[in-house]
């Protein structure tokens, strides 16, 4: 059975930056994200732009990766120059970056400083599985210029894990984030994800602390999502497995609030935690602040000035592109002063020091008053003039933001 997926490739188009979008791009904070398609397997849950090797035709091996990501890397720098900004973080994701020897990724790096202005204190983190890394490729990364590591740990408990798909064993990521420590890394975050079905109260205060005995200085704990398309959509739609009860997430998120807060983590944005300033995720308080990016790769996305583009999803139509000399655009929207002022609220919102009530239309601050009266904004900063979410809050985020600006 052919397994490879099949080239769908929209019109190429080419991409400029109005003049509009220019405004303040080189006192804007910038970050660059650069996104690795590729996967060992494909986790059940996950809807990511990944593929593995069975899924992937000719033009998109992982061999000529880098080279293709750097050639983007020279587009970005001739299309936001002359006047180029400083590039304050750099954030490798995907799939599973590790999956590329180390010295291809330190050569993006190589690329990025070659091409941009970078910050002393540049913030450079990549993704990893734990079973994709080892001391050597991590001392490898280091050396390289990578300051942050971010290990995909899930859960410590090894049915939750087959569930999910993950291919690691319990105890391998706290194995890997001692291992990037050993290395040198700064800082080093898990990940987390809390409600997958068969999972138990005792389950997740396992995870949690795995986590506390690990030398880590962030923690992200998501709750899982159910996303249309992938494998475990499927299983829970044919009754082989139950679909996430809200009221667990929610105990679930409680849970790991109290105990990380016990241990000396800090929320800073709903779904993350640090145990100081300097651990928090610089890239993605830019996202958050809806600040300036470009994402390097198939089906990334970029923001600059309130211009919006994202690059074709295939792989071998990304590298195609690239090698004509093309650009990899599929498609982008300049966004309008209403857009922005959503988008604004929508991502404020979910941080610990919230945002200006200023920032709200007429409407919006009038539920805001109402949010205070329900419990789900703090009354003290409503009264100085800023709306951020309580503890009740925060487990309806979504809500208070849908109710914020709708």
């Amino acid at each position: 059975m052919n397994t490879v997926l099949p080239l769908l490739e929209s019109p190429t188009r080419s991409l400029e930056l109005p003049e509009s979008a220019r405004d303040g791009l080189t006192t804007t904070p910038f970050g660059l994200y650069v996104h690795v398609p590729f996967c060992a397997t494909r986790c059940g849950y996950c809807d990511f732009n990944t593929y593995t090797s069975d899924e992937l035709g000719p033009g998109a091996n992982r061999a000529e990766y880098a080279g293709t990501a750097i050639a983007e890397l020279r587009r970005a720098a001739a299309t936001l120059g002359p006047d180029l900004p400083t590039v304050s973080t750099v954030f490798v994701g995907g799939g599973t970056p590790t999956l590329l020897p180390a010295y291809d990724l330190a050569a993006v790096l190589a690329a990025v400083r070659d091409l941009f202005p970078v910050a002393d204190d540049v913030e450079v983190t990549t993704e990893a599985n734990p079973e994709s890394v080892t001391p050597a490729s991590l001392a490898r990364l280091r050396e390289g210029g990578f300051t942050r590591v971010s290990l995909g740990m899930q859960s410590a408990a090894e049915h939750v894990l087959a569930v999910l798909d993950r291919r690691h064993t319990p105890g391998r990521a706290v194995e890997a984030a001692h291992e990037a420590r050993a290395a040198g890394f700064e800082h080093v975050n898990l990940d987390l994800i809390y409600g997958a079905p068969g999972e138990t109260d005792a389950d997740w205060a396992a995870s949690l602390d795995a986590v506390l005995a690990s030398p880590v200085d962030h923690v992200s704990a998501y709750a899982l999502i159910v996303e249309d398309g992938t494998r475990l959509a499927r299983r829970i739609s044919r009754g082989e497995l139950p679909m996430p009860d809200d009221d667990v997430l929610a105990d679930r998120y409680e849970a790991a609030d109290a105990t990380l807060r016990t241990a000396g983590f800090d929320w800073y944005e709903v779904s993350n935690w640090a145990t100081s300033e300097a651990g928090r995720c610089r890239h993605n308080e830019l996202y958050w602040a809806n600040a300036n990016w470009w994402g390097i790769g198939p089906g990334a996305h970029s923001h600059v000035g309130g211009l919006r583009w994202w690059n074709v999803k295939h792989p071998a139509a990304y590298a195609d592109r690239l090698a004509s000399g093309a650009s990899p655009a599929q498609d982008a929207e300049l966004l309008t002063d209403a857009d922005r002022a959503l988008e604004t609220v929508m991502l404020g919102l979910r941080l610990r020091d919230g945002l200006p009530l200023g920032a709200l239309t007429d409407v919006g601050r009038v539920r805001a008053r109402d949010a205070v009266v329900r419990g789900l904004l703090e009354p003290a900063a409503h009264e100085a003039g800023r709306a951020v979410l309580t503890d009740r809050g925060r487990l309806l985020a979504d809500a208070v933001v849908r109710d914020l600006t709708d």
